[in-house]
């Protein structure tokens, strides 16, 4: 496949049965989880951008940024269809990202990458927080 067959842009909107597809590829999606809400989880996040396949139309990658809009974003959910990869559509999608944060004056931008995935943000100009250390909240210590 050709690059040119893949655009990837911002969204404010998508259809929802294809970004839980997605949220399921990248082994994020639970059962439990509302596909109605994915307008809202679209619309509330600071920027959206989907990869989509120009001949069917359909989403084959996604990322968003989450942010306050001035001073920090966090980049998460990025993921590409498996049989999308190695096709650079990641890089274009957080390329697109950054360049938006910067655009709006944020220049803090993280993300917590899958093990493993490291290699793959560094080119982008992530580096590793030494001396910082990703936690989660459970709601049943």
């Amino acid at each position: 496949m050709n690059p040119d067959d893949i655009s990837v842009s911002l969204v404010r909107s998508w259809d929802a049965e294809e970004i839980v597809a997605l949220y399921r590829a990248g082994g994020w999606w639970k059962d439990e989880y509302d596909p109605t809400e994915i307008p809202r989880l679209i619309g509330g996040s600071f920027a959206f951008v989907v990869a989509a396949d120009k001949k069917s139309g359909r989403a084959v990658g996604m990322g968003r940024a989450i942010s306050d809009g001035v001073s920090d974003a966090y980049i998460q959910d990025l993921v590409v269809l498996p049989e999308y990869r190695r096709r650079d559509l990641g890089t274009a999608m957080v390329s697109l990202l950054v360049a938006w944060c910067r655009e709006a004056g944020i220049s803090w931008i993280a993300l917590v990458a899958e093990p493993g995935s490291e290699q793959f943000y560094i080119p982008l100009g992530f580096a590793r927080m030494e001396g910082y250390i990703p936690l989660i909240y459970q709601s049943d210590p």
